[in-house]
């Protein structure tokens, strides 16, 4: 497998010995977080509520642990139901990231950020990143949102929320349950706990469950589905079984890319998989893999790519389903809450 960029630490996830420097700063680490929330709690420093529901999309790990797909699953069904989503995100790893600007899918992804470029690609709804979510917030209620889904930020706590929604890797969890660096969480476990829903991102077609909730804590399972490769130049579908029993070049530059080449596997694909750093920005030289195989790449990454594709290059479009029950609960949950 190619890798290239920073990785995970093995470490945070296949239980082997952590570094000592990593150990030492975890606790100081900790130390910064919990006064953080203190402040918070004790109203020291102010959170700022907006008149319109806010929903929180996020994790207490650092990495992805299936964000982006649940918050487009969100928006649309939301939209669905009536309400005037749109969502807010910081853009990680985007340039000029002090300045403020709405993501239209004709956005230069290096101006918007891969994940909100995704949003604005499937959800068509207003997509707003800034650094400061409460700016973005106000920013969407000007241009006519009734609710502000927040695709990330369980940390900015500045920002009032109203429901949040917690995401897990099945998989992965915790990890080996450390504060950053010596483990993956960004907040104690506990901190899960305080949120609404809990959603366990099982992967496709897995017929795993979620673990036992803690505390009579529930849990969500929530499974993601690929059904089609669609050309980045253009044209039409193609569905993944075209693939089966072919060798394919496979990218990903995810934080876990192994969900996805374990994805196309499971379509009887051979696949040939490249994993590339989180929001790693590509250049055309990044996909010259020194034959013309099919490339199949996350649609992620695929919205970095179009500038420089050819014809044998193709994203592969996700979808997030959840049980009914889910969206009813979080419906049932919102409408109580009142339209602005």
């Amino acid at each position: 497998m190619a890798q290239r960029g920073a990785r995970t630490p093995s470490y945070w996830y296949d239980g082997g010995p952590v570094p000592v420097s990593a150990r030492l700063l975890a606790p100081l680490y900790g130390a910064v977080v919990a006064l953080r929330r203190s402040l918070y709690r004790r109203g020291w420093l102010r959170r700022t509520q907006v008149p319109v529901p806010v929903i929180v999309v996020g994790n207490v790990t650092a990495g992805g642990t299936g964000k982006t797909p649940l918050t487009i699953a969100l928006v649309n069904r939301l939209r669905d139901a009536g309400w005037k989503p749109g969502v807010a995100s910081r853009g990680y790893g985007r340039d000029d990231a002090a300045t403020a600007r709405w993501v239209t899918p004709e956005l230069a992804p290096e101006l918007g950020g891969d994940e909100p470029l995704l949003i604005a690609h499937k959800a068509g709804v207003p997509v707003r990143v800034d650094r400061d979510r409460v700016a973005a917030a106000r920013a969407l209620l000007e241009a006519g949102c009734d609710v502000v889904v927040c695709d990330d930020g369980l940390q900015h706590y500045r920002l009032a929320r109203d429901i949040e929604i917690e995401v897990v890797d099945a998989q992965r969890r915790y990890g080996n349950g450390r504060l950053l660096p010596a483990g993956p969480l960004r907040e104690p476990v506990a901190r899960a706990q305080e949120c609404d829903f809990r959603v366990v991102n099982l992967g496709q077609g897995s017929d795993q469950a979620p673990s036992a909730p803690q505390s009579g804590f529930g849990e969500w399972p929530m499974r993601l589905r690929i059904d089609g490769a669609q050309p980045l130049k253009g044209g039409r579908e193609r569905p993944l079984q075209a693939f089966a029993g072919q060798r394919v070049h496979a990218v990903a530059g995810i934080a876990h890319p192994q969900r996805f080449f374990e994805m196309l596997r499971a379509r009887g694909i051979g696949v040939v998989p490249h994993a590339f750093a989180d929001h790693h920005r590509y250049q055309a030289s990044d996909l010259s893999f020194g034959s013309e195989l099919p490339l199949l790449m996350t649609e992620k990454d695929a919205v970095k790519c179009h500038a420089f594709a050819t014809s044998w290059h193709y994203s592969v479009p996700l979808q997030a389903e959840l049980p009914a029950a889910f969206w009813i609960a979080l419906l049932d949950r919102l409408e109580k809450l009142g339209r602005n």
